[in-house]
């Protein structure tokens, strides 16, 4: 087994949880050794978002850059009839209208419509910088900037799951800082009922699945009784 001191570490982000708070956690885990070690994220996965966070070790660090430029695999759930500001469940629904009216047919082909390279705005409640404040910095404060720089994302799959209206599961493989969140909100606004992202779980990051993850009680508890511990090596 490799020393923790340089490595990737897979963890299970749970929801409620910032990607800091996990940082945070596995540093505190070698503090308590009285190890000073360096440990960062190769990823944010919103709080209210599940799944995938790779974190990197000592000098893995160096090797961040290379990790967050690889594609992910996210699957979750819309809920159609609704917006919220936050474009998730964060903040409070509103604008609800009926989803009766639209069929299987329709989702699919809206689906099908956002495959492909494009221009993305990334929602106000995200942690882009706007002159030299955080968007949800001033998301929280009631303002809202119309014109945040959208940037150019690829979305190679859309896969819809399931339909059982007003919730869609879906599953989606996309590049380097693309929204989920806006996602949802935009595909609400194609079909014109609103919609925002209910649920969001990341499966993969390249070839790292988070089912070869641990949680952050098993990572800690491992950080503090071995010197080692498994190696996070991408799927063949």
């Amino acid at each position: 087994m490799p020393s923790v001191v340089d490595d990737f570490l897979l963890i299970d982000k749970p929801k409620g949880w910032t990607s800091f708070d996990v940082v945070a956690k596995i540093r505190n885990a070698y503090a308590r050794r009285g190890l000073r070690q360096k440990v960062g994220h190769t990823g944010t996965l919103d709080p209210q978002a599940t799944g995938l966070l790779i974190l990197a070790v000592g000098q893995k660090t160096k090797e961040i850059s290379t990790l967050e430029a690889l594609d992910k695999v996210y699957t979750g759930t819309f809920r159609l009839g609704a917006k919220t500001k936050s474009y998730d469940a964060e903040t409070d629904a509103y604008d609800a209208v009926s989803v009766a009216h639209l069929s299987a047919s329709d989702i699919l082909t809206c689906a099908a419509s956002f495959l492909g390279k494009q221009l993305q705005q990334p929602p106000m409640f995200s942690a882009t910088w706007h002159n030299g404040k955080r968007l949800y910095e001033l998301a929280r404060q009631g303002k809202d900037i119309p014109e945040r720089k959208a940037k150019l994302i690829d979305i190679f799959e859309f896969e819809i799951l399931s339909i059982g209206l007003p919730d869609v599961a879906f599953r989606l493989r996309v590049s380097k800082g693309t929204y989920i969140r806006s996602i949802a909100h935009d595909f609400g606004e194609r079909l014109g009922v609103g919609a925002y992202l209910s649920s969001l779980r990341r499966e993969r990051i390249g070839a790292y699945r988070v089912e070869d993850a641990l949680s952050v009680s098993d990572a800690v508890a491992q950080v503090l009784s071995t010197d080692a511990l498994p190696s996070a090596h991408p799927a063949s």
